[in-house]
């Protein structure tokens, strides 16, 4: 098994990412560098996922004999042991999937409004959205899916050759036995202290006689442990019915929302066809409704492909037609997509390469305001995701990408399960045409529901050549996932980087409204000039996202962990 953390400053590393260091001088001194990010090649299967234990225990499945399936499972529940904050049985997400003999695939395990919720459910009684409601109450919450989304995606495309149980085993000892807390946990559980300890139930957990637990604390959650051991004796029913889905929806009515048992026994995850595009010779296979993300995706590779991005380069001219891509792209997020059982799509227009043309058609030298694109903006969701990406050596790949929202999601762990729950209604659209704490407002289709699944922005991707996986990747971030995962891709296929420097590469972002682009550090000052002088507004904003990525090379399957946040890791074997 070969390894090696997204963080580590291995000189051969360094020496090899230098180049971009510098050409790419700092922005604002102020803000912290992107470290060079490692790469680990490897024959025979590839896991990279944001917590390094979950990385290893996906790659001991591979190792056992399991299918690529079978480790992005166990890997998931895993996460919901060492990655609180995102990796989660009370959240959701979104999986697709490459089989090796053609099948491609997706699972949509996005949490759902209960029966009981309402379109006005987060207004106040002037009728005006109050983000208390939609973000700190048990109104948030909404009906978890990743434990049924993992189940159907081991039901029907894992090996057969593993048991559900002995993909759950290691979470279970990682829960029961508890580890010590380092990396990323470490460095985000003093900054929840408020969120987690205002519940009991979660400051038993998190906390030490009033002070959160730290870098080199223990620990322990013997309660996760009961409700993993219940979900690998019974199944779906050991989650979503009995004893662990009443002591769920007992905790999210004492914290004032309206989640009942039935709303958990009726949960279903849904598979559905991928969104499908092409870029330059590539398929590209991603997320359909209600995730946004593959949509918008494809609507940005269209729009660029008009453009010969490899004889202009990674300079200003480049970041200008990314630009203004990502603005139309977004404005047709906001205007036309939500759940797909509630709203009527275009959604072949919106991914066809005559509808990029039109959009391309209005692009300038110049930045196009965001007003003159179309009225309104996007909804925001929370950035606190984890994405992993999985490779097996028969060719078969995952990418999946897990959410609460909010960092640790509401901060409520269930009674007696030891299940931190979501806040992941915040996603709907309160009222239309009302800002949320970020200034941006929504439409009528986003609106909440009873059933309904909230709009999320999560790109899992996969990039196929002649049929077979080329790249795998997929990044945290909320609204600015889709924008990283277009430029993971561009800067491979493109600008032909390597997968470590392609997820390297300092990011920019704009998500049409406000009529702003975020700029990660590293980008070099004349280039940034050049974009304030075509008329882009420029805000300095640390690095963000955390796109865990696999390049399929002759050399080997190379896994690239993002170095942004602490703790992700590539390991092969």
């Amino acid at each position: 098994m070969r390894l090696l953390r997204g963080s580590s400053l291995l000189v051969a590393l360094f020496i090899a990412t230098a180049v971009l260091a510098q050409s790419a001088p700092q922005l604002d001194s102020t803000l912290p560098d992107i470290p060079p990010v490692a790469a680990v090649t490897a024959q025979h299967g590839m896991v990279v996922a944001q917590e390094a234990q979950a990385a290893r225990i996906g790659v001991q499945i591979l190792e056992r004999g399991g299918n690529a399936v079978d480790a992005a499972v166990a890997v998931g529940f895993a996460l919901a042991a060492t990655y609180p904050r995102a990796g989660n049985l009370g959240g959701g997400g979104f999986m697709v999937i490459h089989l090796a003999n053609g099948t491609n695939t997706s699972i949509d395990y996005r949490e759902t409004a209960p029966a009981a919720a309402t379109p006005d459910m987060f207004l106040d009684a002037r009728g005006e959205p109050d983000l208390v409601k939609s973000r700190d109450t048990g109104l948030a919450v909404g009906v978890p899916g990743s434990v049924a989304g993992l189940l159907m995606a081991e039901q029907k495309y894992g090996s057969g050759k593993l048991k559900l149980a002995d993909l759950i085993q290691p979470a279970i000892e990682l829960a029961a036995g508890g580890f010590t807390i380092d990396d990323d946990l470490a460095d985000t559980l003093p900054r929840t202290y408020e969120r987690l300890t205002r519940w009991p139930s979660s400051a038993r957990i998190f906390a030490n006689n009033g002070a959160m637990l730290q870098q080199g604390d223990r620990l322990v959650q013997p309660e996760l442990a009961a409700t993993l051991r219940a979900i690998a004796q019974r199944g779906a029913f050991g989650f979503y019915a009995g004893r662990v889905a009443e002591q769920i929806a007992a905790a999210v009515r004492a914290a004032n929302g309206v989640m009942t048992a039935d709303d958990l026994k009726n949960y279903r995850p849904i598979e559905r066809p991928v969104m499908r595009g092409t870029y330059r010779g590539y398929d590209v296979i991603a997320m359909p409704p209600p995730s946004s993300g593959g949509v918008c995706l494809i609507d940005m590779l269209n729009i660029l492909e008009g453009y010969d991005l490899g004889r202009l380069g990674r300079g200003t001219e480049a970041f200008h037609l990314e630009i203004e891509a990502m603005k139309r792209a977004y404005a047709d997020r906001a205007l036309y997509m939500g759940d797909p059982a509630s709203v009527r799509m275009p959604l072949d227009e919106l991914t066809s390469k005559a509808y990029a043309a039109r959009q391309r058609s209005s692009i300038g030298p110049r930045a196009t305001p965001s007003a003159d694109i179309r009225a309104g903006a996007p909804a925001r969701e929370g950035q606190n995701t984890t994405h992993y990406s999985v490779i097996d050596r028969d060719g078969n790949a995952v990418a999946t990408t897990t959410t609460l929202n909010f960092s640790y999601g509401l901060g409520l762990v269930a009674e007696g399960t030891g299940v931190l729950l979501n806040n992941e209604l915040d996603d709907f659209t309160a009222k239309p045409g009302a800002p949320n704490a970020y200034g941006l407002v929504g439409f009528e289709a986003n609106l909440p529901g009873p059933n309904k699944r909230p709009l999320s922005s999560m790109t899992p991707t996969i990039v196929l050549k002649d049929g077979k996986p080329a790249l795998i990747t997929g990044s945290p971030g909320g609204s600015r996932i889709i924008s990283t995962v277009l430029q993971v891709i561009v800067n491979a296929l493109d600008f032909k980087m390597s997968v470590a420097q392609a997820v390297q590469a300092s990011r920019l972002h704009h998500q049409w409204m406000p009529d702003e682009t975020d700029v990660e550090p590293g980008f070099a000052p004349v280039a940034l000039d050049d974009l304030r002088a075509r008329g882009h507004t420029l805000e300095p904003t640390p690095p963000y996202s955390s796109a865990n990525s696999i390049a399929i090379t002759p050399q080997g399957y190379v896994g690239a962990a993002d170095s942004r946040t602490h703790g992700a890791m590539a390991v092969g074997y």
